[in-house]
């Protein structure tokens, strides 16, 4: 997810509130109800589409271990026809997501002619396969060293393309605060995609949601580590509703495919409740403006889209303002998912930040910085 406000947060947090309110009425009956939901919502979208494209092609699975010992799940995907990549791209989900939010990116950069390219997604720590991780160690700052422990272990050479999405983004910058000589030897290009570098509480989901002082943050943390079987059959009972907040808050355009809907759902569902609040803290503080002049030794890419009601378009803005030589691309009405909601779009922008790159890390690149188009 991510990121900041309107939804991963709230999304986080929705199935332990949502919960409550579905207890007070009755679980039995909810659970019911939702079952024969979820059963026409399903046959809908099977009808309408024959599956989320893009799960191939299949990567090797692997594992990275953090510097702290969190095993982080991760996977690589050779160019097609076993060619020799010429660079490798790093692919960083968001918030209350996993690596399946790049679904259809993984094809196209993986079956990509010129230049070919290695692949290469992990789940953030407390996120997906990987290992669950201590609330304290739940940070964008140990999220950038755990992305330097992914490039040292499957990309240890050779130059780099890093894409984030939403806390993935925030995770890029963090990594650039840490490690700038890294960015000017190695990373030729960048793609920041509805993402953020601070001031999270001006706008967006108000920023006492995102802090740990907020007591139903943190009840509903507390509440899912003393109890999580109720948390989680209360999920499963507001199923429902948490479906129709993911849509809304997820997507621009309301009538998206609902197998894409219930991708995002998958992933959210997939984590447990208090490992998503551990993250309240560090979106909430999260401010990296300074380390953005460290992005501009490698082609830059901003895209966002105009609905995004989790992390307003402003903020994209105002990274390609600090980045003058960043391309923004601008993706009207669509919301917080754009890799998912206009895959085409990004995957066409994320193939031009790519070739663009190519030739700067070849030794007969051009030297200077490309101008913002």
């Amino acid at each position: 997810m991510m990121a900041n406000r309107r939804l991963w947060q709230t999304l986080g947090v929705a199935g332990g509130v949502a919960g409550a309110a579905g207890a007070a009425v009755g679980v039995g009956v909810a659970a019911r109800r939702r079952s024969q939901i979820v059963t026409d919502r399903r046959r809908l979208a099977s009808e309408m589409s024959a599956g989320i494209p893009g799960a191939l092609p299949a990567g090797r699975e692997c594992s990275v271990t953090a510097d702290d010992g969190v095993r982080l799940a991760a996977e690589e995907i050779e160019p097609a026809g076993g060619r020799t990549p010429a660079l490798t791209v790093v692919l960083v989900h968001g918030f209350a997501l996993d690596r399946r939010t790049w679904q259809f990116q993984r094809r196209s950069l993986a079956e990509l002619g010129e230049p070919a390219v290695r692949v290469v997604l992990y789940d953030q720590r407390s996120h997906g396969r990987s290992e669950r991780a201590s609330p304290e160690s739940c940070t964008i700052e140990q999220l950038g060293r755990d992305l330097d422990a992914v490039i040292r272990t499957l990309a240890p050479t050779g130059p780099l393309v890093l894409a984030g999405h939403s806390m993935g983004g925030m995770t890029l910058m963090a990594l650039a605060e840490q490690r700038p000589e890294l960015f000017r030897e190695r990373v030729a290009g960048v793609a920041l995609i509805s993402t953020s570098a601070g001031e999270m509480g001006s706008a967006g989901l108000p920023g006492t949601l995102l802090s740990r002082h907020n007591p139903l943050t943190r009840g509903v943390g507390l509440l899912a580590r003393i109890q999580p079987s109720l948390v989680r059959g209360v999920r499963r009972a507001a199923g429902n509703l948490i479906w129709s907040i993911t849509r809304r808050y997820a997507y621009g355009n309301q009538a998206v495919d609902p197998a894409l809907v219930d991708l995002v759902d998958t992933m959210i569902g997939t984590n447990a409740v208090d490992a998503l609040t551990d993250f309240a803290d560090t979106l909430g503080t999260h401010d990296r403006i300074a380390a953005l002049p460290a992005l501009a030794s490698a082609e830059v890419l901003v895209a966002a889209g105009t609905a995004d009601q989790v992390i307003p378009y402003s903020h994209a803005e105002r990274i390609a303002a600090e980045i003058p030589t960043a391309t923004l691309v601008t993706l009207p009405g669509v919301g917080h998912l754009p890799m998912l909601e206009e895959h085409q779009v990004i995957d066409d922008a994320l193939i031009g930040l790519i070739q663009r790159a190519a030739k700067r890390a070849s030794p007969k690149g051009p030297k200077k910085l490309r101008r913002r188009a």
